[in-house]
């Protein structure tokens, strides 16, 4: 477009002045020039003819004019044309109608090259706050008209950018706030006080002097918005590039807040609003970058946006609320009321209904491997599998909202979101497994599972795992040892056989490469053999999570499946805390024996928290179940639950998050390998993936379970803000089970962690 036009013939015809040189410069919506002449150095903006610009131009050159006489010298003023107006329309020799403007270039460093100081951004509040304070109240229907992406009011029209951006493990980020947007700010919309703002107080379009913010530049972006934009906007390029975002948030926000007092309900919005400007950006840029690959000025911002973007959705909204509210003087919005919530809890609920550590959490909120407290902490969640691509991931939450606003039913009618899940999900299974029942959880699936097993083999008893657990239902607590056998239990009851665990690191076989997978499959079988029970069904999960998350022996499961099918019996496999990906190259734990199960037990990870189970079986074994008797679960596939469990499933593919589980998995392993041979009490590192344990023993020679320092570890790593677990019959085994999301700087921080308590440990 700059080919189109004379420069030195439109400054000296127009505004007669001699041009000495020029120079291009980019823009969004206009074609810019610096423009040096004898009598000073100017700005010439040129704009395409376009429905409602004659009008928008006029207003912007008012607001100016007004800004100007009220803050004489931190903007540009207006330079009017030889007819003293300060809008030239003319036609271009191609007869296009262009607009022209003159505006006074103002000179000064970039907010964006200078140093920071608490001087410099506590200014750049002073001058934001002047300037919003000398518009309220002006109104002019072109600007109040105005209709562009840039307007945070107007975010959810570059949601549609978002599908630009290529990284889908960082798109997620963007696709987070746009969520949390719509569910928090747009509620409140209606009730915040709107004004006319500049729009884009980013850090090249300040200018700086002396340690003081000296220009504002670039009323492109101006709009009718609501006010607390401005300084959302202006927080945001503040934060870039900054180790402690929030410090250098403050002296502008309260050098604002002295020139225009904030109500606390703004304050409380900031975080959110921060979010979806960042949201913004990136879509922008990502989309953008398309149409101009080699722009410069369109990608300037990105990295940074990025990098803060990464932090902030780690940042907890109500430390964010409480530190702004802080540093203002208004009421904190942080208050510790454990007790009360803990003494109403107590009246309301059992106390066979556990609370994690002795001092509980509040959880308020999450995102993706964080989890928020009301203390505003955030917490990094290396423990909890059933959000298994992260908590609220908005492609997971959109799923079921989206679907919930259309139709939740159940299954005695036709639905196509059925149809399309059961078949992608059966697409994972080896073609055996043809055949899938949705219940609404992991204890539901167990039951059913037993029923289908039963039903086949015409055969009462079942052979159970040592420690395994497998749901809280009666007949499935009875084939969970890990409940049965402990404080509380009632014992094995008289159909169940026990199985030794197969654990190559204390058991009484320890070789484990098939060796003592044969052994313990022979001793199995032979106990079974001279048992008076009727053995219909074997049941096991891959790595038995709650044994202290122990892999079962290599070759186990071959054994002792090959002997069961021979005489009768049913093979289940339970997937509930193993399965979709988590153990990395394995989708599912049963193909790291090598075996196919007759029936497959699916839960908690299925719909990433939503309530669903499944239970995945042949067609001969369906075809059993089909005695005259319906199966119905009222709820079990209901539209809404597929939806949402279609949704992981597209995550795990988009996001690869097996790939990533599996290189995270062996790095996180590998460094527990190594404080094994750091430490004495590190006895065994173990695990596949995502599903890990460190066992903590008193000394690697008797392998003395370690109680005490685990339970240290636990504890002071939740001092830390860092959630795992412990778990097996003596609680010695650090168990680690994060969301697929969990990145390598998170498990480098994890790792740090449990070196660092290890060590306070040895040197007390």
């Amino acid at each position: 477009m700059t080919d189109k036009f004379d420069v030195l013939l439109l400054i000296k015809e127009h505004y007669n002045l001699a041009c000495t040189d020029f120079k291009s410069l980019e823009g969004y919506d206009s074609t810019n020039f610096k423009v040096l002449t004898e009598k000073g150095t100017f700005l010439l903006k040129i704009y395409q003819e376009e429905p409602g610009l004659e009008e928008l131009l006029d207003a912007e050159n008012k607001i100016l004019l007004l800004l100007n006489n009220e803050l004489p010298g931190y903007f540009s003023n207006l330079i009017a044309n030889v007819r003293q107006e300060l809008v030239t329309i003319i036609q271009t020799n191609g007869g296009e109608t262009v607009f022209l403007r003159l505006l006074t270039f103002l000179e000064g460093s970039f907010f964006a090259e200078s140093s920071p100081s608490t001087a410099l951004y506590y200014s750049l509040g002073q001058l934001l706050g002047k300037m919003d304070k000398a518009l309220t109240g002006q109104y002019y229907s072109a600007v109040t008209a105005k209709d562009f992406d840039w307007d945070l009011k107007l975010y959810s029209r570059n949601l549609q950018h978002a599908s630009h951006i290529e990284d889908s493990k960082k798109r997620k980020w963007a696709e987070y706030f746009y969520l949390q947007q719509k569910e928090v700010v747009d509620p409140l919309l209606p009730s915040l006080r709107k004004s006319i703002l500049h729009g884009d107080a980013n850090d090249w379009n300040l200018l700086v002097s002396d340690d003081k913010v000296t220009g504002l530049i670039d009323f492109g972006d101006m709009c009718y918005s609501p006010l607390i934009n401005e300084l959302a906007i202006a927080l945001t390029y503040v934060m870039f590039e900054k180790e402690e975002p929030l410090e250098w948030a403050i002296p502008v926000l309260t050098g604002y807040n002295e020139v225009m007092p904030l109500l606390p309900p703004e304050v409380d919005l900031l975080f959110y609003l921060i979010g979806t400007r960042l949201a913004v950006s990136v879509s922008k840029s990502a989309y953008t970058k398309t149409l101009k690959p080699d722009s410069d000025y369109i990608t300037i911002s990105e990295k940074p946006a990025w990098e803060l973007l990464e932090k902030w959705v780690r940042m907890n909204p109500r430390r964010v609320s409480h530190e702004f509210r802080t540093a203002i003087g208004l009421p904190p919005t942080i208050s510790d009321n454990t007790d009360e919530l803990l003494s109403k809890r107590l009246k309301v609920a059992s106390k066979a209904l556990s609370i994690s550590f002795d001092k509980p959490v509040h959880m308020v909120s999450a995102a993706f491997q964080y989890m928020h407290d009301d203390l505003g902490n955030t917490y990094l969640d290396a423990y909890n599998n059933i959000p298994h691509v992260g908590h609220c991931h908005p492609r997971v939450v959109q799923a079921g909202q989206q679907q919930m606003a259309r139709l939740n039913t159940n299954t005695r009618y036709l639905s196509k979101v059925y149809n399309n899940y059961a078949e992608k999900l059966l697409s994972k299974f080896p073609a055996k497994l043809s055949k899938v029942f949705f219940v609404n959880s992991g204890s539901a699936a167990s039951d059913l599972a037993l029923r289908l097993a039963q039903t086949h083999s015409r055969k009462k008893g079942i052979v159970v795992m040592e420690h395994g657990y497998h749901g809280n239902t009666r007949q499935v607590i009875d084939i969970s040892h890990y409940k049965y056998n402990r404080k509380g239990g009632q014992g094995k009851a008289e159909h169940i056989l026990e199985a030794t665990l197969p654990d190559t690191y204390k058991g009484q076989y320890t070789q484990n490469d098939g060796t003592a997978g044969k052994q313990y499959a022979a001793d199995l079988i032979a106990r079974i053999k001279a048992s008076d029970l009727d053995i219909g069904t074997f049941i096991s999960e891959p790595i038995v999570g709650c044994g202290g998350q122990v892999p079962l022996a290599k070759g186990y499961l071959k054994e002792v499946y090959t002997y069961m099918r021979a005489n009768g019996g049913v093979c289940i496999n339970d997937e509930v805390q193993t399965g979709f990906g988590r153990l990395g190259n394995y989708f599912w734990g049963f193909e790291m024996q090598e075996v196919v199960p007759d029936i497959v037990i699916l839960g908690k990870p299925i719909a990433n928290g939503h309530p669903m189970g499944a239970v995945v079986t042949t067609e001969e074994i369906a075809a059993s179940f089909e005695t005259g008797m319906e199966f119905f679960s009222s709820f079990g596939g209901n539209p809404v639950s597929c939806a949402i469990a279609h949704a992981v499933l597209d995550v795990l593919e988009e996001e690869q998050l097996p790939e990533h589980a599996q290189k995270l998995g062996t790095y996180i392993l590998n460094g527990f390998e190594n404080l094994t041979r750091k430490y004495e009490w590190a006895g065994n590192a173990r695990g596949q993936g995502l599903f890990l344990g460190l066992e903590l023993v008193k000394g690697k020679a008797k392998k003395e379970p370690f109680t005490e320092l685990a339970a240290f570890v636990k504890n002071k790593l939740k001092e830390q803000n860092i959630l795992i677990g412990t778990d097996g019959p003596f609680d010695n085994t650090l168990k680690i089970k994060p969301p697929m999301c969990f990145t390598q700087a998170n498990a480098d921080e994890l790792l740090q962690a449990i070196d660092e308590a290890l060590g306070t440990w040895t040197i007390a």
